[in-house]
């Protein structure tokens, strides 16, 4: 396969699936039954048509019959006339109208097998498309609760992904805190182990004699001062 074939089909491909994405599923089920609606109002029209054509040969058939009739009749009313020739031409009259109605009559016959049949189909029809409304509102309901779950779907992935990053920020947050508090209980026990002073950098020893000699300096002092109150 030839590299520009190949990417031939690959636009191909993604131009038929833009192409399936922006179709609605909902409006192409209303466009077919919309079609095939007006299918059934052109076999109605057509029927109506063929109907109609019935109704006039049925119209010419009878008229004619009504000429046969009359020839007869007037064949019958020339021979008690004794006038055998107009007799004579009201029967051929008669069997000219005889040959029309037979004509007549197989036309009728001929378009009377046509209305029934397109009767019958107009029939088949109706019951297809009742079929295919009820198809159709079937599916249009499945294609709502399947959109609808896609949608819930897509949120519950966008909740996720919020949700992923405050859980990232709460896992920082208790990290840090442990942080601080071990920090906290590493302070407790140097200052429980006197590690860390007031910054004297005395031995204990010295403190001790330093606190002594204060000690001494204030009973020296006291002394002082009583002795200076009895004089």
């Amino acid at each position: 396969m030839s590299l520009f074939k190949r990417a031939a089909e690959v636009i191909e491909a993604k131009f038929n699936k833009l192409i399936n994405a922006a179709e609605d599923p909902n409006e192409q089920l209303d466009l077919s039954y919309e079609k095939m609606l007006a299918g059934l109002q052109e076999t109605r029209r057509h029927l109506a048509d063929v109907v109609t054509e019935q109704k006039v040969l049925e119209q010419q058939m009878s008229a004619t019959q009504a000429d046969i009739a009359r020839h007869e009749a007037d064949a019958r009313l020339a021979l008690q006339s004794n006038r055998e020739d107009l007799a004579r031409s009201a029967l051929t009259q008669k069997q000219a109208a005889t040959v029309k109605l037979a004509s007549l009559t197989e036309a009728r016959d001929n378009i009377a097998a046509q209305v029934q049949k397109l009767v019958e189909y107009e029939h088949k029809f109706q019951d297809r498309i009742d079929a295919f409304r009820t198809q159709k509102e079937v599916l249009k309901s499945q294609y709502g609760s399947a959109e609808a779950q896609v949608k819930v779907n897509e949120s519950m992935s966008g909740l996720s992904e919020k949700l992923g990053g405050v859980g990232e920020s709460v896992r920082r947050a208790k990290d840090k805190t442990e942080q601080m508090q071990a920090r906290a209980q590493a302070m407790d026990t140097l200052a429980e182990s006197g590690a860390l002073d007031d910054g004297d950098e005395r031995s204990p020893a010295e403190r001790e004699l330093e606190k002594l000699r204060s000690g001494d300096a204030v009973d020296a002092e006291l002394a002082r001062l009583k002795g200076e109150t009895k004089k």
